[in-house]
């Protein structure tokens, strides 16, 4: 299996990670009914200069390549000493289920415990039952589900203690 991850730092490299964010996410806002004016968070619908604005907020980047090809991504949000946000973790539909998912979830928990964090935490779509079972079976434990305004649908949050 040739799957190398790496940290993503220049510019160029934000377009490729935008359309394989937007390929990856467009699968989930399919199955929920999820429009640009729906749901414009939503990361089916995200652009190259959301993730310059990400990196000038201290975010870390990743993408995962197979064969080259970035074919996966994620992203670590430091939102105080003690906790991160997993964000944006997505695999191009072609490549699922290939333990793809979880070498990024390895790299954040990872990365997060190498620079003292105590907690990795994300939110997701309360009814995706696949993959809130999957962040479960990835060590993850659901603490909360809240309803915003602006979304159509109820947020699951979830947590990790590292």
């Amino acid at each position: 299996m040739d799957f190398k991850i790496k940290e993503i730092t220049t510019d160029e490299e934000f377009e490729d990670c935008a359309r394989v964010i937007r390929n990856s996410f467009i699968t989930v806002a399919e199955e929920f009914n999820l429009t640009r004016q729906s749901a414009p968070t939503n990361p089916a619908f995200i652009d190259s200069e959301a993730l310059v604005k990400m990196k000038e907020n201290g975010v870390k980047m990743y993408g995962g390549y197979y064969e080259g090809e970035l074919i996966a991504f994620v992203a670590i949000e430091k939102a105080n000493d003690d906790i991160y946000y997993l964000e944006k973790l997505c695999v191009i539909p072609t490549h699922r289920h290939h333990g793809y998912g979880e070498q990024l979830i390895k790299l954040v928990f990872d990365t997060v415990r190498s620079i003292g964090g105590k907690k990795v935490c994300i939110g997701i779509i309360n009814d995706n039952a696949i993959l809130k079972k999957w962040y479960m079976k990835n060590d993850f434990s659901e603490t909360m589900r809240k309803t915003f305004n602006h979304l159509p649908f109820e947020v699951c949050f979830m947590e990790k203690l590292i």
